[in-house]
């Protein structure tokens, strides 16, 4: 069991980790979020809320837990536009997924997220890791 503490606090180092992690449990509060949303508005507003919701959650986590660091007001004003960039990234591909495709607009954001995961890691590190 020790052992198991150990793996899982080694893995817990890597930025990476930390970063997958923090990433589910925004997806997780955001699609439960995006879910209610359905109920009062359509698919489109339903995710425009909750993608703002979501950067908010984004860059609290990102500061305080994956990367723990920042660079000052820099990640604070260009976090936005790296959510920007996935916003528009992700509402083509929900689209898509709905209106194109004819598939389930409940599935739509988690098609997103999938597509856009690795993009939004790297521009996140460089945002907020100071490199020398």
């Amino acid at each position: 069991m020790a052992e198991l503490y150990l793996r899982a606090g080694a893995l817990l180092q890597r930025p990476v980790v930390r970063f997958l992690l923090a990433g589910g449990l925004n997806t997780l509060l955001t699609y439960v979020l995006y879910l209610v949303l359905l109920n009062a508005f359509s698919y489109k507003t339903s995710y425009a809320i909750t993608y703002v919701a979501g950067l908010v959650i984004a860059y609290l986590l990102n500061r305080l837990f994956v990367f723990n660091s920042h660079r000052g007001a820099a990640s604070a004003l260009l976090l936005p536009l790296v959510y920007l960039f996935q916003y528009l990234i992700g509402a083509g591909i929900v689209y898509a997924w709905v209106e194109l495709i004819g598939q389930d607009e409940r599935v739509a954001p988690l098609i997103a997220v999938v597509v856009t995961i690795p993009l939004t890691y790297v521009l996140s590190r460089t945002i907020f890791v100071k490199h020398a």
